[in-house]
């Protein structure tokens, strides 16, 4: 096949547009032409739709003159070869891989896409994106649709309590690699935070600052990372001798109460919590709306950094979403390569982004007699703490 600069086809090759001005007022649109076939494309260039194939396929038994007869005919009818069509006949894959996210108005699936896209772009895949809308029920029947498309491999975020349903896939050779989270009675690689380092490493650091009565505030409840986060919380406290944590915690269904109104609640006891840890994003928006004007007398960690934090002084465990995106996009790269070998989840680090909200004193430091100042908030206040390098544990 006649290959661009960029590698395409000369059949991608951009057709001239026609000239266009502004719309008239009373103008109507045409009724779309039928796509043009082979046939259609070997009749203007005067030779067989067989011939016009050998050209779609590069082949070399094909006069020069004949082929450029072809080709711009091709242009001119606007022919596009429809390479679905020849994958399916001859049971072969595209090059499309799938990434299958929750949520698309979170801004943490596009910087993941990011991520893949730009590895993936790298080894001549295209990534293509389908939502379940955090929907357990619609995930089987999205994965399927693509399923049924041929794309190369399946990156996913699972949001279902059961991933087996892609074991016979797995099983042809499509590589499956999950996202934020592993599958479930599904054999398949994955790519994960350290959830559990990154909210015990926010914790001791408020712990230290004095706090004790320390909230915790998430949804949804059932979520493989929100556990993990909500262990590595209860496992801080318990270092600092804290053993019932059950009335801190506000861990919710995707229906219950949103996260503002559960921190409502928790300002609303006797003994209210001196800091609040947020598992998420979204909680900490909710957080944030509830606290209003009392962040000088509550501090705040939220999980996930967010647009404006920094200028908010708002204090984050952060991690890199492209570099999930890049890690998932290796995994697959490399089981396309080798199918073969046992599973492998890889460990993503976070750091603790101290901004100020975090690190307003809490009552039990040997120096809680003085008053209690907030420390500076923006940008140049940031001290950002390390916790482990990636892992890849198989």
């Amino acid at each position: 096949m006649t290959e661009t600069a960029t590698g395409a086809s000369a059949f991608d090759a951009p057709l001239p547009a026609p000239a266009m001005g502004p719309p008239e007022r009373d103008a109507v649109l045409e009724r779309p032409q039928a796509r043009a076939t082979l046939a259609d494309v070997g009749r203007l260039a005067g030779v067989s739709p067989k011939t016009v194939s050998r050209v779609i396929l590069g082949s070399s038994n094909v006069a020069e003159g004949t082929r450029d007869r072809v080709l711009s005919a091709a242009r001119t009818l606007r022919f596009r070869p429809n390479h679905l069509a020849r994958n399916l006949r001859h049971g072969s894959v595209t090059t499309t891989v799938a990434f299958v996210i929750g949520d698309l108005t979170n801004p943490f699936y596009f910087l993941v896409a990011a991520g893949i896209e730009r590895e993936l772009a790298g080894h001549g895949l295209m990534m293509i994106l389908a939502a379940t809308d955090d929907d357990p029920a619609s995930e089987k029947r999205v994965v399927e649709t693509l399923l049924q498309q041929r794309v190369r491999a399946v990156l996913m975020v699972p949001i279902a309590a059961d991933q087996s349903y892609l074991e016979g896939e797995r099983q042809l050779g499509t590589p499956v690699v999950c996202i934020d989270r592993p599958a479930h009675n599904l054999i398949a690689d994955s790519v994960v935070l350290e959830n559990f380092a990154g909210t015990a490493s926010a914790v001791r650091s408020l712990t230290q600052a004095g706090h004790r009565k320390i909230g915790f505030v998430c949804s949804p409840a059932g979520l493989y990372t929100h556990q993990q986060r909500l262990a590595g919380y209860r496992q801080a406290l318990l270092e600092a001798g804290v053993t019932d944590t059950a009335q801190w915690e506000r861990l919710e269904d995707a229906d219950g109460p949103t996260a503002e109104e559960s921190v409502r609640e928790l300002l609303a006891l006797p003994d209210p919590p001196t800091a609040i840890i947020a598992g998420n994003n979204r909680a900490s928006s909710g957080v944030i709306h509830a606290l209003g004007n009392r962040f000088d007398k509550v501090a705040f960690i939220g999980f996930d950094d967010f647009e404006l934090a920094d200028a908010a002084g708002i204090s984050v465990i952060a991690y890199d979403p492209a570099e999930l995106g890049r890690q998932a996009a290796r995994l697959v790269i490399s089981r396309l390569d080798d199918p073969l070998g046992p599973p492998r989840q890889i460990e993503i680090p976070t750091s603790l982004i101290q901004r100020g909200s975090g690190e307003l004193r809490g009552g039990v430091r040997e120096d809680a007699q003085q008053p209690a100042t907030p420390a500076p908030r923006g940008p140049a206040t940031e001290e950002i703490i390390s916790i482990p390098t990636r892992r890849t544990i198989q």
